[in-house]
């Protein structure tokens, strides 16, 4: 009897997981499919859930998209936010203008939905993800909450002045592998040269992917919702 209500709460949790996060299949307005990981907010609401769009580092495969969903994505949905995680169909992340455009028609189907808020969207990525994250809003900074970089970079030749007064959280690890901490100083003149609402600081002994600061992240969260 044990074993069976073992194995039962087992399929339970499994269930639960399956419904709190899934890989979606969203059909954009051209008639191409975007894959996409989906985390739910924890945080019942009768209100419709604000939106995050989340962009993991590298290629942004599906494997490094659905690590991203699980250990940032998670973080969010437990603040009540809704996830979409998408998994870039090039396996080159979601730099350049073509491939920017594919998260704004993103955005477009999954606003769509009555449980996700219409309006501005907040966008967030790691490494090459939040280079993404700044080339989308430096096109239309208008429509975004603000931007959570963590982390990315930013040189002096960087044209960042679309982002004047636009919120930007930025961290990067002390002890990053790539050398970004190294530029950590170029980007935070890049961004606060153009106007930018910069929150940034380096997480001293981090390596490139480190484990977010939800305190401050929270607070910064909170600040751009009023």
């Amino acid at each position: 009897m044990k074993t069976l209500t073992s194995f039962l709460m087992f399929c339970c949790c499994l269930l639960a997981m399956t419904a709190s996060q899934a890989q979606e299949r969203i059909t954009l307005a051209d008639g191409s499919v975007l894959n996409v990981f989906m985390v739910a907010p924890e945080i019942e609401s009768d209100e419709a859930y604000p939106l995050v769009i989340l962009m993991g580092g590298g290629p942004g495969n599906a494997s490094i998209s659905q690590d991203t969903s699980r250990w940032l994505g998670s973080g969010f949905a437990r603040r009540g936010w809704m996830v979409a995680v998408p998994i870039s169909p090039t396996n080159r992340s979601f730099r350049g203008a073509a491939s920017n455009a594919l998260i704004v028609e993103l955005i477009l189907e999954l606003q769509k939905r009555e449980n996700i808020a219409e309006g501005k969207v907040l966008l967030a990525g790691v490494s090459n993800g939040g280079m993404s994250a700044l080339e989308i809003a430096r096109r239309n900074p208008q429509n975004y909450l603000g931007v959570a970089a963590v982390p990315a970079i930013s040189n002096e030749n960087t044209e960042n002045d679309a982002l004047r007064d636009f919120p930007v959280y930025l961290r990067i690890g002390g002890d990053d592998q790539l050398g970004w901490a190294d530029r950590f100083e170029e980007t935070v003149a890049s961004l606060s040269s153009a106007g930018v609402d910069l929150n940034a600081d380096v997480i001293y002994g981090a390596p490139h992917m480190f484990r977010m600061e939800w305190e401050s992240l929270a607070s910064w969260l909170e600040e751009i919702q009023d």
